[in-house]
């Protein structure tokens, strides 16, 4: 390097330094993360004031269940406001399903609380419950094998006004339409999951109770009945859904409760959803 070269760059380095402009981008970075602090304090006070403003339709503390001397709930916690799509997440015998027929109370054995609309029910039979306003659709399904598609339909009793009509429900569910006269056991895996969710809306129940009801239907069923349930929503159903398709509930879910070992050990809002799917797949080994 030529002398004439070097010169410039010994007079830059030794260069008296601007201690303002050396000070710029530290007072950018404060500034910076001064205003992602703002935004995060927004964000949370936002989410906790739309939580105080909502409404608790049901709060299970503590809940605590058994078949025979099998202890299967160990103190499950969780909240479902009016108007959500709530999912309960886990691998097979986390106790999902036994929560929901805990809520039902068709369990031998159960303890802890279960509040429905500001009304205690842990101590309540099964028909009595119903009566709330809570309806339970199992995952086996429950169709009458030797009633027809109508019958299904209108076997339930009504237990509060708001519930569909068999026209509304054949309008939700139109294939069911066009096998009215069928038997239960002909119908298709999807149609009998489509009856067993319209037989529900009958009852007017407010609550409604769906465990698994993609198992076993092919994904374009899947799809429909995603659909279905986000029609339920906008009706003004509430609506706790045990589901082990994670990607199926990520589509239609406020909140998602993760179970393991009879407990609730993790809760992922929707909004949090993307940050959280490394966590919820290893909860869930996929």
């Amino acid at each position: 390097m030529k002398l004439d070269q070097i010169t410039p760059l010994v007079l830059t380095y030794n260069e008296s330094p601007n201690i303002s402009r050396c000070l710029e981008p530290l007072a950018w970075a404060q500034s910076m993360l001064a205003l992602s602090v703002v935004q995060m304090k927004a964000s949370l006070t936002k989410r906790a004031a739309s939580q105080a403003s909502a409404i608790n339709v049901l709060s299970v503390k503590d809940l605590q269940a058994w078949y025979g001397e099998s202890h299967v709930l160990h103190g499950v916690n969780f909240n479902v406001n009016e108007g959500e799509v709530v999912t309960l997440l886990g691998r097979n015998g986390a106790g999902k399903t036994t929560t929901l027929k805990s809520i039902m109370g068709i369990v031998e054995k159960r303890t802890g609380s279960i509040v429905f609309e500001g009304q205690e029910t842990v101590g309540l039979p099964s028909d009595k419950i119903a009566r709330r306003g809570i309806a339970y659709c199992p995952e086996e399904r429950g169709i009458f094998s030797s009633l027809n598609v109508d019958e299904n339909l209108s076997l339930p009793p009504v237990v509060k006004p708001g519930g569909l009509s068999v026209e509304e429900i054949y309008t939700l569910f139109p294939n069911l339409l066009e096998r009215r006269r069928s038997q239960g056991t002909k119908l298709s895996g999807g149609e009998q999951q489509m009856l067993a969710i319209g037989r529900i809306l009958r009852t007017g129940a407010d609550l409604l109770l769906l465990d698994e009801p993609t198992e076993g239907l092919a994904p374009v069923i899947v799809q429909r009945i995603g659909e279905i349930i986000r029609q339920l929503k906008a009706r003004g159903f509430t609506i706790l859904l045990v589901e082990q398709n994670f990607h199926f509930a990520a589509t239609i879910a406020d909140r998602h409760y993760v179970m393991e070992d009879g407990r609730v050990v993790d809760t992922v809002v929707a909004s949090d959803l993307q940050q959280s799917i490394g966590k919820l797949q290893a909860y869930l080994g996929v």
